[in-house]
């Protein structure tokens, strides 16, 4: 087959003066469309995500998660936390949960406080110092000492060793006056302990020690 260049010597001077002008053009095109097939072959199709449940915004302890506290957001396959709660809303937040954060178990309660602990019973306690008791975390287990007010009695450790289950409410809980009221938390505690609890919280001036 004869070269391109004298096919189109032959060809009449304004055929051939038409083709030499669309010839880059032309070229251009081509190259285009090689470098997107070229892409799409090296890309491919987009990799599957799987819709996982996030913090809509920040989750304190002791709320119970609503609709409208969750988004979803899309993972890869490979990179899906472990123990993921799929349909979390209804349940009540046992840790922090910050903004974006996917939700798995281990920062929601279980379906009932002490079910991780049998032979507790799960009892309220509000402690007076609530920038003290924003030290704890779900699971620290504290040796809780009550403390004579009026100095008469010594001090004296009312339950030991007693598990942190729940830290319902906000930190920094205040009275209507703006004063600071304490903070609630929910302790596990064997039958026995529980009237000593229940007296010095009422009598006493509560504080905690704990080895984390």
């Amino acid at each position: 087959m004869p070269p391109l260049r004298d096919r189109l010597a032959r060809l009449p001077t304004s055929v051939r003066r038409a083709v030499l002008r669309r010839r880059r053009p032309l070229a251009a095109l081509l190259v285009a469309v090689a470098v997107a097939t070229g892409l799409r072959a090296a890309t491919g199709p987009p990799a599957p995500r799987v819709p996982v449940p996030v913090a809509a915004h920040d989750l304190a302890p002791g709320a119970v998660v609503a609709a409208d506290d969750l988004v979803r957001a899309g993972f890869a396959p490979g990179s899906v936390p472990s123990g993921v709660v799929r349909n979390p809303v209804g349940r009540i937040v046992a840790a922090p949960v910050r903004a974006g954060e996917p939700v798995t178990d281990v920062r929601l309660l279980g379906p009932r406080l002490t079910d991780a602990y049998p032979g507790l019973a799960a009892v309220p306690v509000r402690l007076p110092d609530a920038g003290m008791a924003g030290l704890l975390r779900v699971g620290d287990r504290i040796d809780l000492v009550a403390a004579d007010p009026q100095g008469a009695a010594a001090a004296r450790v009312v339950a030991a060793d007693v598990p942190v289950l729940a830290l319902p409410g906000d930190d920094r809980e205040r009275a209507i006056d703006g004063s600071l009221t304490g903070r609630l938390v929910v302790l596990g505690a064997r039958p026995d302990e529980v009237p000593a609890l229940a007296g010095a919280a009422v009598r006493y001036f509560l504080t905690f020690t704990w080895d984390r």
